[in-house]
Order: structure tokens, then C-alpha cells, then sequence
């Protein structure tokens, strides 16, 4: 620890002491040096001692550490009323060193500094030291550099040691990209957006860079997009390797290398492709994982036929295809004449059928020869590295000499069915479609049967199914409902099959529960007549029990069945991540698209479990998922699904465009009707109801935990605390431990944790005051134990500026002590409901209750509404020595006090904390008692 001493400039009545260094020791007597000062004897103390300057680099958030120790007052015998059991700290931002320059009211003030244990015994230099700890946060942080400094306004403290640093996101490699240290962002929520960059011998991926984003917290969040290995190389943990000798990598998108196909080599390292052996080749239309083939050998079998002037040629395939399947057939016609041999091209006059070259099949006709000519035909075998082989080409040849006779036996050749055009949708179905056509209109030969090729539309002809029918109509089945289908008929003869016909779009019907006109419309009546008649004698007779239909995950043996009975397990490819927008207890939350075969993309929310996680926050995280599962209400946030079965583990839910509730209010501060409030209210109100009557308790209810759409529609939401109670109304859910948010939690929930639906009541008064005050924090800067000693003593909230006096009254019964005297949701929905209805009701109380109560204070509490004078108020707190003070001040009516803030109470002299906090406890009293008695809020 580096420190100096600060010299102030002159102030008037003003003490300057100098902090000493001291040794002493710690909680475990080791040695050490500490800065002390213990000037409690003398009043009007302001001693001040700096840090050098500090210089922050590129940090914006400042955390500092301070260790020390710190006298009771009580122990120290026959000090003055000075003395003091707190010391303040602040701060200094500038861009030099500016040496002993600064004056007192230069500094921001970070914060005052009280102990959690202080010491009474042993003399200041040999005692055991109890050391206490504190942090506190500086930011955003805008120049080089910054002073800390510490204020002794009168205590006995010693400063063991001061801690400054900042939080930062390590690098790291993810997915083949790296991200640099990364300070952390200047507010504890933001998120520090990076850009990766690929490792060596990798590229990004298409239209998907490269991002993380650093969290306040110094934790790297979910990755999106990524990096690849580039053509030839392939990943080997966190670097891109080449492929070795013998293997290739064609593309960046593929995962590994591969071996080089049949008929090829490579002899270095890093190759994309493979080179052919001699004699064999790759057409250019071949990707580099096809096997290097070469050119066919010749047809095998020429026969021939000779009609007048018509030869007919047929052959057999090729006894070697040279390695490939796209074999076809060429001919090459020449005319001879007799003596010496000399042949030529046959020229354009001669007709060819089906063709001249392309032929797949192994038969040609060969029209308008020359009569009493001699010609010479070869039929060549081709495939697609024919043309590439600098080889002789093999072929098969004939020499044919026309005549003018006929032949006694003529060939004939047939030609394929035309296509079926015709087609008629005869019943459409939920499954099974019933199509019929017509016969094309030249079947050129008897149809034998039809073939019916269907495929999804969405599936582009990909992936297709086939039907056959004997006749001209066909019934297909298994088909999914409400879904659009492509049909092709066409038809086969002994010629071989014609080609598919026009498209034709289908689409099968919605599912429905019930089974439609398939059923006997008369058997339908009489049974929906029985059971009707069932369901009326039976509610006529029987009383119904008190159902709860929720049931609580933690009582399944296996908590797996749970999430897979309530929640629908989605595929992960269905889900796209589109950006981080938070972090959860469990991981990140992102926001992205659902997209589920047949229905259209929707926007959700997705919650991701942090990779390393253990068994058990695996299971607490999909138990959120299994409570959510169960319930459908508007005004409660909705379960898409959960990826079990996957990595990263998600839940998804419905996307809440404007985010948490309180956040959303601070943004839009005033920018609201009190109506409009009312009706987000009546949202949350309507949702707890839904929970309540299902026997559930939420035991966080909170304006954070409530999620917000375009449409301003409220819902609740985060169940992680949640807990289901029994069916007896008395029963109550107790907890062994755990954190408890104290300013929304009802006193018997705090102090025997005790939750009921009474306590979320407690907890929806608080959210009605964080609503109408616009986001702002219940009980201020209070903290814990003082907001805890306050309720028990009959604090409750004022009403938030320009509440009505109608909203503040049902926040007050929401807030009774006895949880039987709280009103239920279903009167709170009513009563809200009657507000928006008739606005003139906010104005008048419409509590729940029945008899005359004051809520805000038990019996031993004054009734400070019957003061004249404020120093009957000063007297009755115990306080009457301030009553110059406030007189001095102008202070002369109990209505002035009432309008006080913490800073008019600083500002009387009141240095002692306790006595501040006392003061203040009362006034809000007093600010709250008029409220009650009088129906309106005094305005601070």
C-alpha cells in the first residue's frame, strides 16, 4: 500500500492531524504496518491521507479493497459527543500527477465506511487487530489517471490495507478464433462486444464472424459465429493443421481430411486436392472427392438391320465404363465409294433416332441414306473424361451396303408415353390425399401402370416418396396435416417411362382433436348428450375438492422425466442464436429465432447452461423449465421448449421484447397514464392469480422478475424460487437456508422463512410500488438489516409522487402484518379492474379490509399527526437536542420535517449515523401516518 499524506489548504475551524504508521498485528498476531489516527479527544476532527496517483490504463470500472480496524466508542472512556465509528472515502480523477494541488472540495465523495465488528479492549498498539472489509466500485472513470483519499472526521480506525484493480476478460481461443484481453465495460450490466480473429490457416465462416462479448464480471459469454480451417487444413484442438501426404481437404466447410480417392495421389502437405494417376482423369465438373476414372472401352455386340435406305443399329454396353456412370454413345456416319476405298462424312442430310450423340440408349435409327451406297458406322463410347484422354479411342464399326429391296422382317421402335396433365384433387384429408387423371393423350402403347411421386414443399424435391397404381387413380397416406405437398404422375409402357407431368400442390388438412365428418354425426349427438348429462348430475352431486394441477419437479425420483413430461424437447437445429443480450445464474441469455417444421419462425429468448456445469446445476436449470411447462396464461411467460439432447443444454421461451419491468420503467420515466400503469399491474395481478388457484408459490416476485412485450403486456416470470404449497390452506413451504430478497419478502417469510401465497401478495404491494414510482428502489439506500428492523416496527412505504391515494391504500393491505388480513389475488384483479373502469376510484381508498386499521404502525408506535410543534416530535424521539438545530434551520412545522431528505438532515450538523438514521425512520413514519390519516402524499 502506498500512501502520502493530503494537505488541505487552510479551512476555516478545521483540524489538520497527521496519520501515523504504526505496527501491529492481525487476527493471527502476525506483524504488520498499518496507517492509524485516533484523534477522538479532540472535536471537530477532518484528517485527511491520499494514495499517489494512480494511473487506470484502459480500465473504466475501479474496484478498491479497503482492510481496517475500528474502535467502539462506547469503549473509549470520557470522549466527547465527537466521536465518530465511521470514515469517509473519495476520489480524484486527473490527468497528471498534480502533486499536493487538490483542495478538500475537489474529491467526489465514494461512499462512508462503517465496520461490521469493532474491538473494546487492548491498548491501540498492542491489541489483536479485527479486520473488516470493504468494496467499493468508481466508474466510468474518464481521465488517465485518479487520488484516493481517505477522511477521519473523529474515529479511532487503523487502515490495514488498500486493494485498487479492475476486472478483465482473459484471452482465449474459441472456435478457431482468438479474443484479446478485454477490460470490462463501465457499468456492472454492460456487455464489451469483441471481434475475433482466426487463428493461422483459418477463415471465417460465411456471413457468421467471429464475436463474443466480455461481461462485467470478467467472464467471456456465449460465443457467436465462427472461424474454420481453410482448404487443406483441418482443426486440431485450438490451431488449424495441414492435411498430411495422401490427403486433402477440398473445402473449408468440411470438418476432416480425407484420403485421396481411387486413382490419385498427392505428395505434399496442405493439399485441397488429390492428382490423377496416368491415364486416368477428372472431368472439370467433378469435385475433388471423386475418384480419378478414365474413358470407357468400346460398345460390345453391334448388330445392324437395313430397311431400303433405313439402318437400324444396336449394340451392348461397354465391357469397362473406365470407372464411371455417365456413359452415353455417339455415332459417326461416313459414306464409302466402291474403288479405291475413300470415305466422308455422311453430312447433314442423313436423320438420326432419337439422336446422333448423347444416345443413352443402346439403339439408333439411322434414316435418308443414299440408295445402293456403301457406308461405314462407328458407335463410340464417351464418358466425361473422354475428351481429356490423349489416348487412341476405342470404338465399334460396321460397313453396310444399302439396296433398294424391303426387308421381309422391318424393325420397329417404340417411343415413350406424353405426360399425364390431368389432375384432380378428389379428398383431401388430415393424412391421406385421393388423387385421379387422365390417360395422356399418347400413350404410343398399352399403360401398365402409373407412377405417383410426392414430396413435402419445403423440401424441394430433395427427399420424395413414390407411389404405383394400376389404374388412373391412387390414395396416398401417412401424410402430416397441415402441410403443403408436391405431386407428379407419369406413366410406363413397354417403351419405359414417360417423363412426371405438371406440379401440383396440395395441402393436408389441420389436426384437429376430434375425428371429424368421419364419424356418424347421429353416434356423436347421443354421446355428447350422455356425457353431458354425466358432467350435470355429477356437479349436482359432488362437491369438487380443492384440485392444485401443479406438480412440483423436486418430488420426481428422476428429475429428467419431469422436464421431459412437461417440457417438449426441441431440435437444436430448429433454434438460431442470434446475439447475447444478458446473463443468467446458469449461463447466458440470448435472443434468436424458432423455427419448427411447417409453422413459421417466432422470436425467442433462449437461456443457455454454462459449459462445465455440474449434475446438480444441470437439474436446478431444467427445473425452471418443468415448473414453466405447466402453465398457460397470458400474463405468464410462455415455454417454447427445452435441447436436452444437445450441447449447449437451452431452455426457450417467448420473446419479451422490452425486457425486465423495472428497467423498461427507469428508461420511460413519466412517460406513462395512470391508467396505463393500472393495466400493467392488472397484468401481474391476473398471472399471480392463475398461480395462486393452482396452489403455487412464487416467492420472488418482483418488477425484475416481470417481463414486458411490444404490446405492453406484463408476465411473470422467472421461477427459480419457486415452490409449490400443500393443499391444507395453513400449509406453508419452510426452506433450510438460501437467499432471500429482503425488500420484497413479507416479515414472516424473512423471519421463519415461511411462504405462502400471503407472502407473494407481500411481495406484488412491492412491485405495485416500483411500477408507480418508476423503477426506483424499494427502501432506497437502506440496507438490509435497517429495511428488516423497520417493517418490524411498522414501516411501510410512502406513496411514490403522484400515486393515488386509491393504489397506495392496496399496497398498504398487501402489507399487513397478519398474512390473513392481506387481500387474495382474485380481489386485487377486481379491484383493479373497477379502478380502470371508473378512474375516478384511485383517487378514494378501496382497500380489502373490514375494520379500521393503521398500517403503518404497531401500538407502542406515536401517533406523530397529534404534534403542534416540532419539538414535541423532537422530544418524543429521544432527540430534543437538535431542537436549535431545526429551529435555526426554519424548520417550524410538523409539514416542513415531513418534506425532509437525508441531505436537509446532514445539512442541520446531525453527524452521527444512528442519530441520521433516526430521525429520518421517523419522518418517513410521520410522512406515511399523514398519508393514512388525510388520503394524500406529501411530496418530497
Amino acid at each position: 500500500m502506498c500512501l502520502s499524506v493530503l494537505q488541505i489548504p487552510t479551512i476555516i475551524g478545521t483540524a489538520h492531524i497527521i496519520w501515523e504508521e504504526i505496527s501491529g498485528l492481525d487476527e493471527n498476531y502476525t506483524p504488520i504496518r498499518t496507517y492509524q489516527v485516533c484523534q477522538v479527544m479532540e472535536p471537530n476532527q477532518n484528517n485527511w491521507l491520499r494514495t499517489n496517483w494512480i494511473e487506470k490504463g484502459d480500465a473504466q470500472r475501479i474496484f478498491v479493497e479497503l482492510k481496517f480496524t475500528l474502535r467502539d466508542c462506547n469503549s473509549l472512556p470520557g470522549v466527547v459527543g465527537s466521536c465518530k465509528e465511521t470514515f469517509n472515502l473519495y476520489y480524484q480523477e486527473t490527468d497528471l500527477e498534480v502533486g499536493r494541488n487538490i483542495r478538500e472540495s475537489q474529491y467526489v465523495k465514494i461512499d462512508t465506511i462503517a465496520a461490521d465488528e469493532s474491538f473494546t479492549q487492548g491498548d491501540l498498539g498492542e491489541r489483536k487487530m479485527k479486520l473488516n472489509t470493504e468494496v467499493r466500485i468508481i466508474g466510468p472513470l474518464s481521465r488517465r489517471g485518479f487520488y484516493l483519499a481517505f477522511q477521519d472526521v473523529g474515529a479511532c480506525i487503523a487502515l490495514v490495507s488498500v486493494k485498487v484493480y479492475y476486472k478483465k476478460c482473459w484471452s482465449i481461443i474459441e472456435n478457431l478464433a482468438t479474443f484479446p484481453d478485454t477490460v470490462t465495460g463501465s457499468e456492472f450490466s454492460s456487455l464489451v462486444e469483441v471481434e475475433g480473429t482466426c487463428v493461422s490457416d483459418a477463415e471465417e465462416e460465411a456471413d457468421n464472424s467471429p464475436k463474443m462479448h466480455c461481461s462485467a464480471e470478467g467472464e467471456w459469454l456465449v460465443p457467436i459465429g465462427k472461424c474454420i480451417c481453410k482448404a487443406g487444413f483441418h482443426q486440431k484442438g485450438d490451431a488449424c493443421e495441414p492435411c498430411g501426404r495422401g490427403f486433402y481437404k477440398s473445402s473449408s466447410q468440411d470438418l476432416q481430411c480425407s484420403r485421396c480417392p481411387a486413382h490419385s495421389y498427392n505428395d505434399r502437405e496442405g493439399s485441397w486436392r488429390c492428382d490423377c494417376e496416368d491415364g486416368y482423369y477428372r472431368a472439370l465438373s467433378d469435385p475433388p472427392s471423386v475418384a480419378c476414372t478414365r474413358p470407357p472401352s468400346a460398345p460390345q455386340n453391334m448388330l445392324y438391320n437395313i430397311n431400303h435406305t433405313t439402318v437400324s443399329l444396336e449394340w451392348t454396353p461397354p465391357a469397362d465404363t473406365g470407372g464411371r456412370n455417365d456413359v452415353t454413345y455417339r455415332i459417326i456416319c461416313r459414306r464409302c465409294t466402291w474403288e479405291p476405298e475413300e470415305c466422308f462424312p455422311c453430312g447433314s442430310n442423313v436423320g438420326y433416332s432419337p439422336q446422333q450423340s448423347g444416345l443413352t440408349d443402346t439403339y439408333v435409327t439411322i434414316t435418308d441414306l443414299l440408295a445402293h451406297a456403301n457406308y461405314t458406322f462407328e458407335v463410340e463410347a464417351v464418358n466425361g473424361v473422354s475428351d481429356l484422354s490423349r489416348t487412341q479411342r476405342l470404338f465399334a464399326a460396321v460397313s453396310i451396303a444399302t439396296s433398294q429391296a424391303v426387308s421381309i422382317f422391318p424393325v420397329f421402335f417404340l417411343s415413350a408415353p406424353s405426360q399425364v396433365s390431368e389432375v384432380i384433387k378428389e379428398r383431401v384429408q388430415q393424412h391421406s390425399v385421393q388423387l385421379s387423371w387422365q390417360e395422356p393423350e399418347q400413350p404410343n402403347g398399352v399403360i401398365t401402370e402409373y407412377e405417383i411421386k410426392y414430396y413435402e414443399k419445403d423440401q424441394k424435391d430433395r427427399i420424395y416418396s413414390t407411389v404405383k397404381s394400376k389404374s388412373t387413380s391412387a390414395t396416398v397416406n401417412n401424410l402430416k396435416p397441415s402441410t403443403a405437398y408436391i405431386f407428379q404422375i407419369r406413366a410406363f409402357t413397354a417403351a419405359g417411362y414417360g417423363t412426371f407431368g405438371p406440379r401440383v400442390e396440395v395441402t393436408t388438412k389441420e389436426e384437429s382433436t376430434g375425428s371429424g365428418d368421419e364419424q356418424n354425426p347421429v353416434i356423436i349427438i347421443a354421446v355428447v348428450a350422455v356425457a353431458g348429462t354425466i358432467i350435470l348430475v355429477f356437479m349436482v352431486f359432488v362437491k369438487f375438492p380443492g384440485t392444485k394441477t401443479y406438480i412440483d419437479p423436486e418430488t420426481y425420483e428422476d428429475p429428467n422425466r419431469a422436464v421431459h413430461q412437461f417440457a417438449k424437447e426441441l431440435d437444436a437445429s430448429c433454434i438460431k442464436i442470434e446475439r447475447v443480450i444478458g446473463a443468467g445464474e446458469f449461463g447466458e441469455v440470448c435472443s434468436g429465432r424458432l423455427k419448427l417444421p411447417g409453422k413459421r419462425d417466432v422470436s425467442v429468448a433462449i437461456k443457455t447452461l454454462k459449459v462445465g456445469y455440474t449434475e446438480k446445476q444441470r437439474r436446478d436449470f431444467l427445473c425452471e423449465a418443468s415448473i414453466m411447462g405447466q402453465f398457460d396464461h397470458p400474463n405468464v411467460v410462455h415455454l417454447e421448449g427445452v435441447v436436452t439432447r444437445g450441447k449447449p443444454v437451452m431452455i426457450v421461451i417467448e420473446y419479451m421484447e422490452n425486457g425486465s419491468l423495472d428497467a423498461f420503467l427507469r428508461k420511460h420515466d413519466g412517460q406513462f397514464t395512470v391508467i396505463q400503469l393500472v393495466g400493467m399491474l392488472r397484468g401481474i395481478a391476473a398471472g399471480m392469480r392463475y398461480l395462486s388457484d393452482m396452489g403455487y408459490v412464487h416467492r420472488d416476485l418482483a418488477a425484475r422478475n416481470i417481463l414486458v412485450n411490444s404490446n405492453l403486456v406484463c408476465k411473470v416470470s422467472d421461477f427459480g424460487l419457486s415452490r409449490v404449497i400443500d393443499d391444507d390452506p395453513e400449509a406453508v413451504y419452510t426452506t433450510t437456508g438460501g437467499k432471500i430478497p429482503v425488500r420484497w419478502t413479507a416479515m414472516e417469510a424473512i423471519q421463519y422463512r415461511k411462504f405462502t401465497s400471503a407472502s407473494d401478495v407481500w411481495s406484488y404491494g412491492i412491485v405495485m410500488w416500483e411500477v408507480m414510482s418508476y423503477g426506483e428502489r424499494p427502501y432506497w439506500d437502506m440496507s438490509n438489516q435497517d429495511v428488516i428492523k423497520a417493517i418490524e416496527e411498522g414501516y411501510r412505504l410512502p406513496a411514490p409522487m403522484d400515486c393515488p391515494p386509491g393504489l397506495h391504500q392496496l399496497m398498504l393491505d398487501c402489507w399487513q402484518k397478519d398474512r390473513a388480513d392481506r387481500p387474495k389475488f382474485d380481489q386485487i384483479v377486481g379491484i383493479l379492474d373497477k379502478m380502470i373502469r371508473n378512474p375516478n376510484t384511485l383517487k378514494t381508498p378501496m382497500g380489502t379490509c373490514t375494520r379500521p386499521i393503521s398500517p403503518l404502525l404497531d401500538q407502542n408506535t406515536p401517533d406523530f399527526t397529534s404534534f403542534r410543534m416540532v419539538s414535541e416530535w423532537l422530544e418524543a424521539i429521544k432527540m430534543e437536542r437538535y431542537i436549535d438545530n431545526f429551529t435555526a434551520a426554519g424548520y417550524s412545522s410538523l409539514e416542513s420535517v415531513a418534506r425532509m431528505t437525508i441531505e436537509d438532515v446532514m445539512s442541520l450538523g446531525i453527524s452521527l449515523v444512528g442519530h441520521q438514521k433516526k430521525i429520518m425512520s421517523s419522518i418517513q413514519t410521520m410522512r406515511a401516518q399523514m398519508l393514512h390519516l388525510h388520503g394524500t402524499g406529501v411530496q418530497v
